[in-house]
């Protein structure tokens, strides 16, 4: 394609999108970023993208925590031996900061300065336990190395000083970094979506309705588009497969999703041969989407990839270590938050005339009905029956919810005082911490539904009920603002299918910023 070509198609989109700027900060749902800064480098030049950034960004963060963490062990520890007997701190301080490459190059290893630019999305809650053993290895390897050697006398409680305040420091060091980087405009990727049939447009309203995953998105790339929905209408079809080189290399992108083009196989395969030769980062929607979820295992048959599934459901190993965690989980939470908790029941009872506690009947698992608590926000003569029919509307119409609480209908003339602030610090759910006392509920799981809620379920969605229902799960922690019904449920089956106790441990790691920092910061 020829330069006017790729003039023509500048030209095109900046008619099309025209308008204010979007800064890096805008969500992006109304309509799509501009285009018209994105012709500004040099031909042959790539903008040093995310992965740059953010590689830089947290090995600084690292080094910074751990001399600070070191700081601090010293100044503990001023008026006792030093780390090492035998030597003075002055070359203490020497060794420590000679072993500092070292640490880069273990976290290079342990690949903590990889996933931001290949994922989505890449937290630090989802690297703590890299992080925690990382560290820990590196303090037990000294030590052992010390004592082996004969060389040092290592002061053991002073190792263990060290080992906890580094592990602290570098979570919080690499979670600034993050919320830096994320600020930046390399931090953001032009992205462009291959294939604009049902699939493709889903993962574009996916990425307006997280403006967090930092990506741009620029239109869509297909020879035969369908009709796009109301709230991606504005989006560009930027041109064909054929052409995907040159649009490429004339919008500066970041980033291309494959997501079931027109493309026939050998021109897909060639078309990712190219974007790869042009260091993009490419992302590939399989085929039986609806059937892979985070635990697939990746494997080969005389160097043919396969995808394992993994079965739906805990194994009874599973089951009783989930129950632990839950049943010491719930105990502790009740006794720590007991003034909390009595705080509250007086307040809803002084508030409005009714009972303390709503009590309503849900769905666990394996469909195994349960009464469910929660903390009454509405007052207690409150017709339920508008709640069917918003359910019902709900999924019949696929909408998102404008005030972004997808079950809990807005009836601002029925929801008391008291009930407004629980229900916006999501404090009305703490008594459920009953049920996963009880066993009916865990810490972690698919929100428990109600019986009627499952006139409107998919063959798929019943999944769900695999795994015991939960006080907070991925739906409450991506997805929660602006989602569907139906996108809720997926989630629900997602959680399902990739269960495991880092996931549970992680999504409960998330759950406390949800409730400080609202949607923004946790979705």
């Amino acid at each position: 394609m020829s330069d006017l070509v790729g003039d023509e198609l500048l030209d095109r989109a900046r008619r099309a999108l025209g308008g204010g700027a979007t800064t890096v900060e805008e969500p992006l749902r109304a309509r799509p970023a501009r285009l018209d800064a994105v012709d500004t480098l040099p031909a042959g030049r790539r903008k040093r993208g995310r992965g740059w950034l953010v590689r830089r960004l947290l090995a600084a963060a690292d080094v910074v925590a751990l001399c600070f963490a070191f700081g601090a062990t010293e100044f503990a520890f001023s008026d006792h031996l030093g780390l090492i007997s035998s030597v003075g701190p002055g070359v203490e301080s020497l060794i420590f900061l000679a072993t500092l490459p070292l640490w880069v190059l273990g976290a290079h290893i342990y690949g903590l300065y990889d996933h931001d630019n290949d994922r989505a999305f890449h937290s630090t809650v989802d690297e703590l336990v890299s992080v925690f053993h990382l560290v820990t290895v590196c303090v037990w390897g000294f030590f052992a190395f010390s004592w082996l050697s004969g060389l040092t006398d290592p002061n053991q409680q002073k190792l263990a000083t060290f080992w906890l305040l580094a592990i602290l420091s570098i979570a919080f060091a690499r979670g600034g970094a993050r919320a830096l980087a994320r600020r930046t405009s390399p931090y953001i990727q032009n992205t462009v979506i291959v294939g604009a049939g049902t699939v493709g447009q889903l993962i574009g309203r996916k990425l307006f309705q997280h403006p967090e995953y930092g990506m741009r998105l620029l239109g869509f790339v297909d020879s035969q588009p369908k009709d796009q929905r109301g709230d991606l209408e504005e989006l560009l079809i930027l041109g064909d497969p054929e052409e995907l080189a040159q649009i490429v290399s004339d919008l500066h992108v970041d980033r291309v999703i494959l997501a079931f083009s027109n493309e026939r196989h050998n021109e897909a395969l060639e078309s990712i041969r190219v974007l790869r030769e042009l260091s993009v980062q490419v992302d590939i929607v399989p085929r039986l989407y609806e059937a892979v979820g985070e635990q697939i295992v990746f494997h080969s048959i005389e160097g043919l990839p396969l995808l394992g599934l993994p079965q739906v459901g805990l194994s009874r190993a599973s089951r009783l270590i989930k129950r632990g965690i839950d049943f010491a989980g719930s105990a502790a939470g009740l006794l720590l938050i007991a003034p909390l908790f009595a705080a509250i029941a007086v307040a809803v009872r002084i508030d409005s005339p009714g009972p303390v506690f709503f009590r309503q009947r849900r769905l666990g698992m394996g469909m195994r009905e349960f009464t469910v608590l929660k903390f009454r926000t509405m007052k207690a003569d409150t017709d339920e029956s508008p709640h069917r029919e918003y359910i019902n509307r709900l999924m019949t119409e696929e909408i998102a919810p404008e005030q972004g609480a997808l079950y809990k209908l807005a009836r601002p003339g029925q929801v008391t005082r008291v009930g407004r602030f629980l229900r916006k610090t999501s404090l009305d759910e703490i008594p459920q911490l009953v049920n996963v006392l009880r066993g009916d509920m865990s810490l972690v799981g698919p929100r428990p539904c109600i019986p009627y809620e499952t006139d409107h379920f998919k063959p798929h969605h019943f999944e769900r009920f695999r795994v015991p229902a939960g006080l907070t799960g991925l739906w409450q922690v991506t997805g929660r603002a602006h989602t569907t019904f139906g996108d809720a449920l997926d989630l629900d089956v997602a959680y399902a299918r990739s269960w495991s106790l880092g996931l549970d441990l992680r999504l409960l790691a998330r759950t406390p910023l949800l409730m400080l920092f609202g949607d923004k910061e946790t979705k």
